[in-house]
């Protein structure tokens, strides 16, 4: 009996509290997605290679999967709360129909261990198809084709990872509930969706003052991290624990007040509010905002970590492939630094190694450094010198424009590049005809590889350039080598910044749609009272739709403001590195807010909407 009724149960779940069963579904979906990099394209190709910064993104996984764990429990602990409030006077009837409270708390265990099943069936089912989405993306970071590494892989790894996690928050929840039922009283069941919330007046110079200092406090949070910068303000404790505390106070006023001034500045406009529903709207939405300013408080702070963190992530990650172009203008760069003895002829030697340079190459360049003479060129801060003709077919190569300035003159190696890799010489461009008066310091061979077989072609130069090490000193760098190094930096900082991003979203946007459905199953019998005073259909459903818009918008117009002031410290640090492209990081965070964010306040107001229609 007890299953059949716990599957009828989990059946009305699944048409009443869809959110709820979406959020599991997304939270599973994401602990493994994340989990499962090691499985990855990109991830295997870099262990492959012997890549050493494998091991520590992993590492670092492990560690941020038990912050976001828990965070996802404590949301489905919330989640779960409002759940058994919506459901008191069920759990009450069941009682009075002659079930224990021991028995009713076995029925709430057989339902939560259901519904965990069917989302972590479902979450580990959409996890599998998310994983090769994010599998094409790290891809997608390399130069080259590894189009071969995108296969749909299932990671025992991260699924019992993902098992292990979730049991154990839902064996929590499992336990909680029974405790939670075994304690309430069978009058407070039967009578629990009849509390009302209680509008406690508050006088208009209390609410100004809370508003007052709240934006007092907001602003010396931000003047703390603007002036001390990002670095100093967290890595200083006292310092952090200030602006920390002024800015969580800041934000906690600034909500608690909201419920004093903007009713009286409302009912200062009498045309605004007695206008349509108005009164009804505004009175429902302040009573929430009056009695939930520390959730509201809370959402904001899950908004501003997950807008923060998620776009200081992808500017960091367009920063690092900003350098990554710049240090590998060529597929393959080799310095003979022993050029001053002997000068090698590489069209020759790849020839009788058997590689033919004018099918696996498009270009190659040999070039001759010399020693700088003062005495010869006339400048003295330079270690180097370079002929006019080789600098400009180094830099016609990568589309730069060819050197125009005076001759002999100091070429600025921030501004062009004439290597893969490091050259470390400080060079002065000369004339052609005044190389002969110098001697040879360094001879430097850079190529480009023809679009199919990278790879392939990489391994046999190295092969056959390697041995010459032992009778000269030959460094080679390749932008392949350069692409694996750093895509393993983008990884860590892209993804974890993903992962932390993504589920504080995940989590403020679920409990924001939580607490509006448990506000709109209350809003039922007042819904059918405005029918019966003659409201029309069409003003009850736009009242349900902005009191849900208002919950949403709040927290998120405010996190937006703390989350500006924080992006312009986190860019002054990321620009230290290299440019920053703030405002693609922008659009694609808007663009993640928009989607996830924005598909739970319409799923919320729909839902809403449709419980107005059938009050």
């Amino acid at each position: 009996m007890f299953s059949k009724l716990a599957l009828r149960n989990v059946r009305r779940s699944f048409r009443d509290y869809g959110v709820y069963l979406l959020t599991l579904t997304f939270g599973v979906c994401l602990f493994y997605t994340f989990n499962s990099l090691d499985g990855q394209g990109a991830m295997v190709f870099l262990a492959k290679n012997g890549n050493p910064i494998v091991d520590s993104i992993m590492i670092f996984m492990d560690i941020f999967s038990v912050v976001v764990a828990v965070v996802l429990a404590c949301l489905i602990l919330y989640a779960n709360r409002f759940l058994l409030r919506r459901r008191k006077r069920e759990l009450g009837t069941y009682l009075l129909l002659g079930l224990s409270q021991g028995q009713v708390s076995r029925l709430l265990f057989l339902e939560t261990g259901l519904i965990g099943l069917i989302s972590l069936a479902a979450g580990l089912a959409l996890g599998v198809a998310a994983s090769l989405g994010m599998s094409a993306l790290t891809l997608s970071m390399f130069e080259m084709d590894v189009s071969a590494m995108l296969a749909v892989n299932f990671s025992p790894r991260a699924a019992g990872k993902t098992a292990l996690y979730f049991g154990v928050i839902f064996l929590l929840v499992m336990a909680l509930s029974g405790v939670q039922v075994s304690r309430s009283r069978l009058i407070d069941l039967i009578h629990g969706e009849r509390k009302n919330e209680i509008l406690k007046p508050r006088p208009l110079g209390v609410a100004v003052f809370q508003f007052v200092l709240g934006v007092a406090c907001v602003a010396a949070a931000y003047a703390i991290l603007l002036y001390f910068g990002m670095a100093l303000a967290i890595a200083i404790l006292p310092l952090c624990v200030v602006m920390l505390s002024l800015g969580t106070a800041g934000t906690l006023l600034v909500f608690r007040s909201l419920s004093g001034f903007v009713m009286k500045f409302v009912q200062s406009r009498p045309g605004l509010y007695f206008k349509n529903l108005n009164v009804f709207t505004l009175r429902q939405w302040i009573s929430k905002v009056h009695t939930t300013y520390l959730a509201q408080t809370v959402v904001c702070i899950l908004l501003l970590l997950a807008i923060g963190i998620t776009a200081s992530s992808l500017g960091l990650n367009s920063t690092l492939s900003a350098m990554t172009d710049q240090e590998a203008p060529f597929d393959i760069t080799v310095q003979n630094q022993s050029g001053d003895t002997e000068v090698i002829d590489f069209d020759a030697l790849l020839r009788e190694g058997g590689f033919d340079p004018d099918t696996r190459l498009t270009w190659s360049h040999d070039t001759l450094f010399y020693y700088n003479n003062k005495e010869i060129t006339g400048i003295e801060d330079a270690s180097a010198a370079i002929k006019v003709s080789d600098c400009d077919a180094l830099l016609t190569r990568q589309g730069l424009p060819a050197y125009t300035g005076p001759l002999p003159a100091l070429l600025e190696q921030r501004e062009d590049k004439l290597s893969t890799g490091s050259l470390s010489l400080r060079c002065v461009v000369i004339p052609d005809e005044m190389a002969g008066q110098l001697e040879v310091r360094r001879q430097i061979w850079s190529a480009d590889y023809a679009q199919d077989g990278k790879e392939e072609t990489e391994t046999l130069l190295l092969q056959l350039i390697r041995p010459l090490n032992t009778k000269l000193s030959v460094r080679m760098e390749t932008r392949l080598s350069i692409y694996g190094d750093m895509v393993g930096n983008k990884i860590l900082a892209l993804f974890l910044g993903l992962y932390l991003g993504f589920t504080f979203l995940l989590a403020a946007a679920a409990v924001l749609a939580l607490q509006q459905l448990s506000q709109g199953a209350d809003n039922t019998v007042r819904y059918a009272i405005l029918r019966r005073l003659g409201a029309e259909e069409r003003q009850v459903k736009k009242s349900a739709t902005q009191q849900v818009a208002l919950a949403f918008l709040l927290p998120l117009t405010l996190a937006v403001v703390h989350s500006v002031v924080g992006m312009k410290a986190a860019n002054d640090i990321i620009s230290a590195v290299g440019k920053v492209d703030s405002a693609a990081s922008s659009a694609v965070t808007a663009g993640v807010l928009l989607v996830v964010y924005g598909g739970y306040f319409l799923a919320t107001a729909l839902a809403c909407r449709r419980m107005a229609k059938n009050a």
